[in-house]
This record gives C-alpha cells, structure tokens and sequence, in this order.
C-alpha cells in the first residue's frame, strides 16, 4: 500500500492539492487585508466564494503549472533520473513562489485600486521610481511579506522532494495507462479552463467571477492570479457587439457633437487642475451630511468656496480607478472600459482632444506634472493630445534646485502649483494649461512644514486633501494680480476617488466614482449647479460650448450645461458595466441589466430589476458600448467627413 501512495499519480496529486491549499490561503489573506472593503459576510455566501475561488484556483494552476503537470505525468522512465526530478521540483517552487508574491501584491494593490492584477499593469509599470514603491510597500507591509515566505516555504518542504515515486506497472502497461492517465489530465485542464467540454463551453473570463458573488467588489475575492494577469495577455483585440444596425444606433447615442455655443466666454483661457483621488466625501459642499455631526466641516474649504461661486458639478463621476484613465476622459471625452484606453494599441487611431482643437484656434498649450518626465505616460499622451509643452520635475529642478522632491512621487503640490504660475506667464494669451497633483496620492506624506497648519484627519488622505487645498489656494493668491488671472475659466476634477475610504457610501457604487468637479471664473460670470449625472467625459464638451467652438467634433460625453431628456453616467468596473441615474444604479452584463438599486441603498440589499428595470437605459448603455468598440475597431475618433457635412 506504502507503494501505491508513492506513485506518480497520486504524488503529483499531492503536490497539486498543496498548490491548490496554498492559493487559498492566499484568498483568505487577500480578504482579510482588505476586510473593510467587502464588509460583512453571511454564512451562506461563504461556501460559493470558497467554490468559486477554488475554480480559478484550478484554472490558474492549469495555466502557470501546465508544463510541470505535463513533464510530471510524461509516461517515459527519463522522470525517474535525479536531474529530472530536480528541474520539476524547481519549477514548481519558483513558479510557486510568483504565484504567491503575484497573489500577495495583489491584496495590497487591490486596496489601492479596486481591481485585480493584470496584463495591463505590466504595461504600465514605467515609471523609473518603481522599484522604490515596491521597497516602501514592502516594508510598510513586512506582515504580509513573512506570510508570504512562509508560504513558499510549505511549497517546498511539502513537495517531498525526497520521495522517490514508484511505478506499481510495468512493460507496455506503464506505457498505456500513463498515456491515458496524461491524456485523461489534459483533457481536465481544458475542461476548467473553458468551464466544460461542450461545443457550447466558452473559456472563462472574469466576468464569471460575478456567478459566486453577491457583489462585484466580492467577486474579487473568488479571482486569483495568475488567472488575472495570463487571460488578458495579448487582450489587444477589440471586437464591437451588434446590437443595433447603424441607423438606428446613431439615433440612440452617437459621440458627434454640433456645439450650441455662448460666446460669453469665447477667447478665456483655460486652465484644468487634475487632482490627485480627492473623492467627493472630502468636500463638505458635496457631502454636507458626511460632515453634519462632525467638527471639521470638510477637507477642502478652499475649493468648496470656488465651488459656491462658480459652477459646481455636484455627481460628478470618475471614468476610472487609475490616473492614466482620467486625461483621455478629461481632455479627449475618451472614457476607458475594459481595458485603459491610452493601453489599447487603438488608442492611436486619429483623434482631436481639447488640447489640439484649441491650439487650432490660436491657444498656446502646456501641460504640467510634478513627478518625473515619462512618468505614467502622462506626458506622452499629453503631447500626442496636442500640448505643446509638457513640464516635469526635471524642469522644476532646474530652475528651483533640488530640495522640494517628496521622496516618492515628485514636486511637492504647493511648489510645483507655484512654478506652473511662473511659468503660465510666459504663455501666449489664449492659452490652456492643465496640471496633474500628485502629493494626494499613497504614502500620503506631507512637507514638514505644512504639517502643523492642517487638520490631523481620521483617514491619511484627509490631511492630504487639506494640503492640496491650501496649495491651490495659494497659488490664486500667487496669481490673482495677473493680467491672466481675470480672463482665465478654471476647471477642477479629480482623477479618481481615494483609496482610504472614510464614508461608507464612498466604498460603493456610485460612491466609489463620486469626485471633485467644478468650473470657476474670478468674475463671478460662470455660476450655477448642476445636480445631473455627470463624468470626466463631459468636461471637454461643456468646455467647447462654453469657448463657442462652433465646429463638429468627436466626443463620447456631452455639454452639461444643456438639458439631457435622461441624463445617466456609464462606467466599466470588475467586469460589469454600471449606469449611474439621478436615483438609481443599473448593473450591465450578459448583455442585459441585471441588477437595480436605489443610490440610497448602500447595502444592495433589495435587487430592483422586477419593477425598475428602464428598457431606454439598457438601449442607451448597448449603444455606449457599441459606438465606443466600433470606433475602437476603425481606430477613428474624429466626425466623419459624411457626417460633418451632412448634418
């Protein structure tokens, strides 16, 4: 019997179920780090995330381990030479290993980001600090590190490398019943993989984690990597559904714009501060009943005065969870949805954003951010935009010296907001100028110098937010003299929310896209609020109308300031689609609304779907998303000749 237990198959087995024990432990890890993110679990829906996990688990092992079970199962004597055995065992503690350190990152970065590792990070971690963040994670983090050791050392004590598996056959035997037993494993492993065998079996993806969740942000926890990062390799194919044909579609949604314009404005200069996740629940102007019982009314006096004065944006929307989403949105009315956009090579078909449109109207153009020239893309996508110059913290240091670098990002926000004045009155009138902030941003680190003048906070992005208010303050203080100054519309917006929640119906939909937006001019001319569902994708549109840009141009959002007959914000989060009404949430997927909430109900307790399902809506959101993949196929993000001049 000791014999039987020594085999090939049922050792390999073995190892397989350590593997698949491991991972788990990964998942509870990855759920318990970010705890306050799920929020509570019932006892019945435990056992479906456990199942669903271990499905990934399995499709994750079939991916990453597929030559070590192939090389493990080999009917051939060569498996029983040392050298053999010691390359399977290696490969299976070093793959194991990345598996564990992939996993583990992922339950810090999920934090921060609300989604899952994949292939698109790999693409996007350029930046020449990375190395350094990933050491000051590290070490803010040593507990998941020793878990993390800990872990790959169970994978290589628990391999048993010392047994030395035993074959209970011989002779054509040993030949025939390992090929089928091999044949048997694969055809297993692409079983798992597609979700069966049958003609009509499709490979999973991770949508389906949604089958074992009650909630997106749940299902999170059923993924695993390297399942994330291997099924969305090489995801650079964009096929557009067919819902409509094309006439009907462009009679439901259809991203050509012919501008009512207010020459009001026309001529002002532009300047657009990106900022850094200052969620909405950071402004008592936007969230007064965050801040009713509380002393400290807000984190961001200064902007919520500009708000009260100009025109506020008060559900303004986030199209994404990550920077390099906001600017495309914000500058081009280019939203991201599966994928960001500037990381699709569609992303460089032809197209006109605000920056390029203005320059033809005689605007000089700049672009400012305080971390290192390359830095996220930013200044790549800038330039491709239409910006003329692009201004980092190379610059800063040469005209400012050395000593204002934050350790980690870039420019501290109140220097760089001073040097982008400085440098703003060198710019030819009209001009825009745009700036990304940065010191709002993890590890929330302050000047030293600053950090007794702001409130202390009960989240580290609260003094943060503080900060960067009072630096935007100051640079109006710096600026208000200028000539400039008077003739200029300024436009605020946030990239994305935080990731430090502090109320709770910032960690849900649409809390967790709920940001910063608001227009303002010195002279009081632009005032107003604007109640509607609104996102970064309508900032251009609302801007050109305004400027009386009086010529078609291509956009997927809309001017704010002109009536909607059904005003709703789209969104793509953890592989669902959400529309944001004036009143309630609509999730998307499987081609049809599935779900309906109220915005009150934060718990998502009461599906709404039998009684408020909104047909317009579901017609509105497939047309969204028909519209965006056709362009996206023709790689074209301008008005068409025939459309421009057959209005």
């Amino acid at each position: 019997m000791s014999r039987f237990f020594r085999t090939y198959p049922l050792i390999t087995l073995w190892r397989a179920v350590l593997l698949f024990a491991v991972l788990m432990l990964c998942r509870v890890v990855f759920t318990l780090y970010n705890l306050d993110i799920f929020g509570s679990f019932e006892w019945n829906e435990i056992p479906k995330l456990l199942y669903g996990g271990l499905r990934f688990d399995i499709i994750s092992v079939c991916y990453a381990f597929c030559v070590w079970i192939l090389f493990s199962l080999l009917p051939l004597h060569i498996r029983e030479k040392r050298w053999y055995c010691n390359a399977l065992y290696w490969y299976y503690v070093v793959v194991g290993a990345i598996c564990v350190a992939i996993n583990l990152s992922d339950a810090i970065y999920f934090r921060y980001t609300q989604k899952r590792f994949t292939a698109e990070e790999i693409l996007f971690a350029d930046n020449s600090n990375s190395i350094q963040l990933i050491f000051k994670f590290a070490f803010e983090n040593l507990h998941i590190v020793a878990i993390g050791l800990a872990l790959i050392a169970l994978l290589a004590w628990g391999y048993r490398r010392k047994i030395e598996p035993k074959s209970v056959v011989n002779g054509w035997y040993y030949y025939i019943g390992g090929t089928l037993l091999l044949l048997g494993t694969l055809t297993l492993s692409l079983a798992g993989i597609r979700g069966g065998l049958s003609r009509m079996a499709r490979p999973t993806a991770i949508p389906y984690s949604l089958k074992f969740a009650k909630s997106g942000d749940k299902a999170n926890i059923v993924l695993s990597n390297p399942f994330c990062i291997l099924r969305t390799i090489g995801d650079s194919e964009v096929k557009a559904p067919k819902y409509f044909d094309s006439e009907e579609l462009s009679t439901i949604y259809a991203p050509y714009h012919y501008p009512a314009t207010d020459n009001q404005f026309k001529g002002r200069n532009v300047v657009i501060i990106v900022t850094e996740s200052i969620s909405a629940e950071n402004s008592a102007y936007l969230c007064p009943e965050i801040y009713k019982d509380e002393q400290q009314k807000g984190y961001t006096p200064f902007l919520d005065s500009l708000m009260q004065n100009g025109y506020a944006f008060r559900r303004m929307y986030a199209n994404g969870k990550r920077s390099i989403q906001a600017l495309p949105s914000v500058w081009g009315s280019i939203p991201s949805l599966a994928t960001p956009f500037v990381l699709m090579p569609q992303s460089l078909g032809e197209s006109r954003p605000l920056p390029m449109l203005l320059k033809e109207r005689g605007y000089s153009t700049a672009f400012f951010c305080g971390s290192e020239r390359g830095s996220m893309g930013f200044d790549a996508y800038a330039i491709s935009a239409g910006f003329d110059r692009c201004l980092s913290k190379e610059d800063y240091e040469k005209a400012h010296g050395y000593n204002d670098f934050d350790g980690y990002w870039g420019i501290w926000d109140d220097k760089f907001l001073s040097f982008m004045g400085e440098q703003i009155d060198t710019l030819s009138e009209p001009f825009l100028a745009s700036i990304f902030t940065i010191s709002s941003h993890h590890p929330f680190v302050l000047p030293e110098q600053w950090k007794e003048r702001l409130p202390k906070g009960k989240n580290q992005i609260q003094p943060c937010a503080a900060y960067l208010d009072a630096s935007i303050e100051q640079f109006f203080a710096q600026n208000s003299n200028k000539s400039w100054f008077n003739n200029t519309i300024f436009v605020f917006v946030s990239d994305h929310v935080s990731c430090d929640y502090y109320a709770d119906k910032t960690a849900v939909s649409p809390g967790d896209f709920h940001i910063l937006g608001a227009m303002y001019t010195p002279n009081g001319e632009l005032r107003g609020q604007n109640f509607e569902p609104v996102s970064q994708i309508d900032i251009m549109p609302t801007l050109l109308g305004l400027l009386e840009y009086d010529e078609p141009y291509f956009a997927y959002g809309r001017d704010a300031r002109q009536a909607s007959e059904e005003p709703i914000t789209i969104v793509f989060d953890n592989g669902v689609y959400k529309a944001f009404s004036a009143e309630y949430l609509y999730i998307f997927t499987n081609d049809a609304i599935e779900q309906v909430y109220a915005i009150s109900d934060i718990t998502r307790s009461n599906n709404l779907i039998a009684t408020h399902n909104n047909p317009s809506i579901e017609r509105r959101i497939k047309a969204y998303i028909q519209q965006y993949y056709e362009h996206a196929e023709r790689k074209s993000y301008i008005v068409p000749d025939t459309v421009s001049t057959g209005r």
